[in-house]
Parts: C-alpha cells; structure tokens; sequence
C-alpha cells in the first residue's frame, strides 16, 4: 500500500499471474474475510526471463532501473551482465552496473569489463555494503525509481538492501568454500526506500536468458552492436558470417572482443528457442 502498510491478498484465479512491483486493486471477500486483488493495472517496465522451453517468464513489473551487481567474489560472470542489459534495452528499462564488495582487490578482467560498460553510457558505481563506501551516490541513483536488484548469486544484493532499508528482512549469507554463491534470497520482495522510490530484492542466479519473443530481433538489444549496424552491407545481416559485416569488422577495435562473443552465444541461443515453422508456438 502507499503508506507502507502490508496486507496478504488473494490472486484473482489461477490463470492470472500478480508479480512484484504490480500495481493492484483489491476488494474485500466478505463471504471469506479476506482481500481479493480485483484489477492489475496495465504494466510498464516489465522484466522477463526465458523457461526451458524459451517462453517468456514474467519476474517484475513497472520497473524504471535495473541495477546489475557483481562483485570480484564470486568470479564475475559477465556474459549474464550482458544478458541482463539486453532484457532491459528492449524493455526500455534503465540499467545500471554496480560492483558491490568494493573494498576488495579488483582483476584487470573485471577492471576492463567495468571500464567498457562506462565507455556504452551506463552508470558503473562502486558500493560495499561492508565498508558503506559509494552509498551516497549509491542512493542518489535509487532515489525515487522502482529498481530491481539482479546478479549472481553471492554478489551482495541482500547486504545492499538491508544497509538501504534497515527494517528489511533480507537475509544476509556467505560464500561457500568453492567461491560459488550460495542462493540467500527464495522470494522476490520489495521494499520502500526511507528518501523515496523502492527497490527489488531478487534472488540469485547461475545463469539468466532473456525472454527471446521480446528482444529486438536485429540486434538482441545490443546497443554497441546496433550503432555498428548501420554500416552492414546487408539490412538482414545477423553479424554472424556474412560478408561485408561491419559489427565484424570492429571486433578488437571499436567493438568489445567479449562483448561481441556475448552477442554471439545470445544470438545462437536466440535462434536455437525460435519455434519451428508450422509449429503451434509459431502460429
């Protein structure tokens, strides 16, 4: 509720799917005594990941930031990074890269990875919810957005959260012996931030695909990608292995060697979770 007040309500039935950051109306259920979400207001913002199946899976809704976090510990896995700048792209979601665990030594990999993020135009922020370092800047870029916070498992989501929101719940783990991140969070919470806007709590991840029906076909939501493209020969051109590709041709240039590679794996998957011809996905 506005004034922060919780209260349980039921779905409206089994085929409607009520997500956080969805933004209801209910009623009361006086034959039951309880409340009943009656309408879901149209969504803006929405956040999807692919099933096994690459059907598109709603995770949140009427977001306004993504915020990515990693941290030197565990290992970085930007590929997913990458994937998760994509979903947002072609949500048309503001994204954000933050690198929690700051007081910890930084590789050039990670280093260089930061740096190119920066270079596209996104806002890279060093926080430690340890240390408190970067919170300031940290709060000025939550302040007033409905954000979500996702990444690896391990990363410090829930940390950021309950230094952001003391009175939060979010439970806090540690790493496990092989530096892989143990999942801390199992359930999707929001919480209002006490100088205004929200942030979501998600929990961790190995791995993360985005919703392939709801990606820009051309480009996959790319943006370095997309700005090259104009200079193919073809307007088809997937930057795979067609001639005269000038995303290709800017590889170790003006292009990210292993932001190209990332490109590449999504671009397969992509069309590995097409649905076949004739197929009654497809229709």
């Amino acid at each position: 509720m506005a004034d922060g007040e919780e209260s349980l309500a039921r779905p409206p039935g089994r085929d409607t799917q009520v997500v956080c950051g969805d933004e209801v109306e209910c009623e009361l259920d006086v034959r039951h005594s309880e409340l009943r979400i009656a309408t879901i207001a149209p969504r803006r913002g929405a956040l999807y990941r692919s099933d096994s199946r690459g059907l598109g899976e709603l995770m949140a809704a009427n977001l306004t930031l993504l915020a990515i976090v990693v941290a030197p510990l565990p290992e970085p896995d930007f590929f997913i990074v990458d994937r998760y700048l994509a979903a947002a792209q072609c949500a048309g979601i503001r994204a954000a890269v933050l690198l929690n665990k700051a007081e910890l030594p930084l590789d050039d990999s990670t280093a260089t990875a930061l740096r190119t993020y920066g270079q596209l135009g996104l806002e890279v922020l060093r926080v430690s919810a340890q240390t408190h370092s970067g919170l300031t800047a940290l709060r000025a870029l939550l302040h007033d957005q409905t954000s979500v916070l996702v990444g690896q498992s391990g990363v410090g989501k829930s940390s950021l959260s309950r230094v952001l929101v003391p009175e939060s719940a979010a439970n806090v783990g540690a790493l496990l012996r092989d530096d892989e991140g143990r999942h801390t969070t199992t359930a999707i919470r929001l919480y209002a931030l006490p100088d205004g806007g929200a942030i979501i709590d998600s929990p961790g991840v190995r791995d993360f695909a985005p919703a392939i029906d709801r990606l820009d076909a051309p480009t996959l939501g790319f943006a370095d990608v997309a700005a090259l493209s104009t200079g193919c020969r073809f307007a088809d051109c997937r930057h795979l292995r067609e001639p005269e590709c000038a995303v290709r041709d800017a590889v170790g240039t003006t292009l990210d060697a292993r932001r190209y590679e990332s490109y590449r794996r999504l671009r397969r998957l992509y069309e590995r979770l097409q649905p076949a011809p004739g197929s009654r996905a497809g229709r």
